[in-house]
């Protein structure tokens, strides 16, 4: 509607489900486009996405964080040149490059798991939660009889860079963390790929995900019960992917079946 010639704001009669929800619902309308006030905020929210994406993630610091609580890493990268070729050519980017490949055949091989950390396309949500996933697991995993590998931390990496990993370590299981594809309410979100015999070529419905780890989407603290609870499930059944069903219980406890064998 008008007023003297000028648009004036018309509220959504949905407005009132904002408070249960980051979507952009009920955002009212002046004349036939958005009020100026929530265009501006569509901008800066796709700004923050495209930050998320080209911001380099300080992996040194989640190795100094992880050595905080006496966890060894591993600095490792893809066999990408650049960030722009990261983001031209996934396929590189699930490759590590032919320096990385050294330094890992020779480390020490066989293990349970093995937890990889990549900056993938947000990095803030590698600065937010990946050190407080991998570190809660690791916490975790110490007072199981699991054996488990140093944490690899690469730049510029893909999911899959976690399958050659993993089977050049000899570890029956991986557990990728990965700053996920921003999205234009949660520029910061990490996810968690598990894999059970983890080789190079390895497809997706071989893998479980649990995605939106983020401050206001889950917690670290339930991502990392989450977590361990499918790593529990799939060294059970020696699988993960289409076959492992999430089927945790709400009283749940961590590793409780490991301590108890």
């Amino acid at each position: 509607m008008t007023e003297n010639n000028r648009f004036v704001y018309t509220p959504d009669p949905w407005s009132g489900l904002q408070k249960f929800t980051d979507a952009r619902i009920g955002l009212g309308r002046c004349g036939s486009s958005l009020p100026l006030k929530q265009r501006l905020e569509f901008k800066l929210a796709q700004a923050r996405a495209r930050d998320a994406v080209h911001q380099p993630a300080n992996l040194e610091e989640i190795a100094v964080q992880l050595n905080k609580r006496a966890y060894s890493s591993l600095q490792l990268g893809s066999s990408v040149r650049d960030r722009e070729e990261y983001l031209r050519r996934p396929d590189k980017g699930r490759c590590l490059s032919g320096e990385s490949q050294k330094i890992l055949e020779v480390q020490k091989k066989g293990y349970d798991l093995s937890i990889v950390i990549c900056d993938g396309l947000s990095a803030p949500a590698i600065h937010q939660s990946a050190s407080g996933v991998a570190g809660g697991l690791l916490d975790l995993f110490r007072k199981t009889p699991l054996t488990v590998a140093p944490t690899s931390l690469v730049k510029n990496g893909r999911v899959a860079i976690g399958d050659e990993i993993g089977s050049a370590l000899g570890a029956q299981m991986t557990v990728v963390l990965i700053g996920e594809r921003p999205g234009l309410s949660s520029p910061n979100s990490l996810g968690a790929y598990l894999t059970y015999g983890p080789k190079p070529g390895t497809t997706d419905e071989a893998r479980n995900c649990v995605s939106n780890i983020r401050p206001g989407g889950m917690a670290v603290e339930e991502a990392v019960r989450k977590i361990s609870y499918l790593i529990e499930k799939a060294l059970q059944q020696r699988q993960t992917g289409i076959e492992l069903k999430d089927t945790m219980a709400e009283d749940y406890l961590p590793m409780a079946g490991l301590l108890d064998s």
